[in-house]
């Protein structure tokens, strides 16, 4: 685990631990390393898991998905983020989501129980990554909360603006890179992509923003 350190040092999760102290919390919750191709899934809707997954490398898009194939885009998770913690954390919890590799991807499993069971080892830190655990499950609630916002919009165009302004927000700039590409945004907004584009046309001619691939300036008038 040595060689993905510089990872684990910039993660929330592990935020005001040292090196033996990280390397010691993942031998207490029985890390696991694994890799996925891209299009492969880690968690499918409808399993349970008792262990959430830490982007070491690659990307994961977390969904849902009908019968039908139509798919909802609720996050994605670049190097460093986690994903199924809530059902981790939650024994007997049944998945509504799945976890797809984006791309090829390497991925440490971290046993949940393990973390908020009296540690064996009776380490000190282990405080820390409980308050660290709080605090990434805090975060995710905020970006779900800022997504609920974004669909609740009646229009296509008035989703594509909420969610655009708060990225601009966010990332403290009129110029940005969203994580999406075209299609991959419309099912994050849960929009028909032929409309989504129609909008953003439609925006670029009224000269409220310029965009290309997954770029976007905001113009204020």
């Amino acid at each position: 685990m040595q060689k993905y350190l510089p990872v684990l040092r910039s993660c929330p999760f592990f935020t005001g631990l040292c090196d033996d102290e990280i390397l010691s919390i993942l031998h207490c919750v029985s890390a696991a390393k694994i890799t996925r191709p891209r299009g492969s899934y880690i968690f499918r809707a409808g399993d349970s898991t008792e262990v959430m997954g830490l982007m070491l490398s690659g990307s994961t898009l977390v969904i849902q998905e009908d019968l039908w194939g139509h798919r909802n885009i609720l996050s994605k998770c670049n190097t460093g983020d986690f994903f199924g913690e809530p059902y981790a954390a939650t024994p007997g919890a049944i998945l509504n989501i799945s976890v797809v590799a984006e791309e090829d991807c390497e991925i440490l499993l971290l046993n949940v129980k393990r973390l908020l069971t009296a540690c064996p080892t009776a380490c000190d830190h282990h405080q820390k990554l409980i308050r660290n655990l709080v605090s990434v499950l805090a975060n995710k609630i905020l970006l779900f909360n800022d997504k609920i916002t974004h669909v609740s919009k009646r229009t296509t165009r008035e989703k594509l603006l909420s969610y655009l302004s708060a990225e601009s927000i966010r990332q403290s700039s009129l110029s940005f890179d969203i994580p999406f590409d075209r299609q991959q945004l419309a099912d994050f907004l849960c929009v028909e992509r032929a409309a989504m584009s129609v909008e953003l046309s439609k925006l670029q001619k009224e000269g409220l923003l310029v965009t290309k691939r997954n770029h976007f300036e905001l113009l204020t008038r």
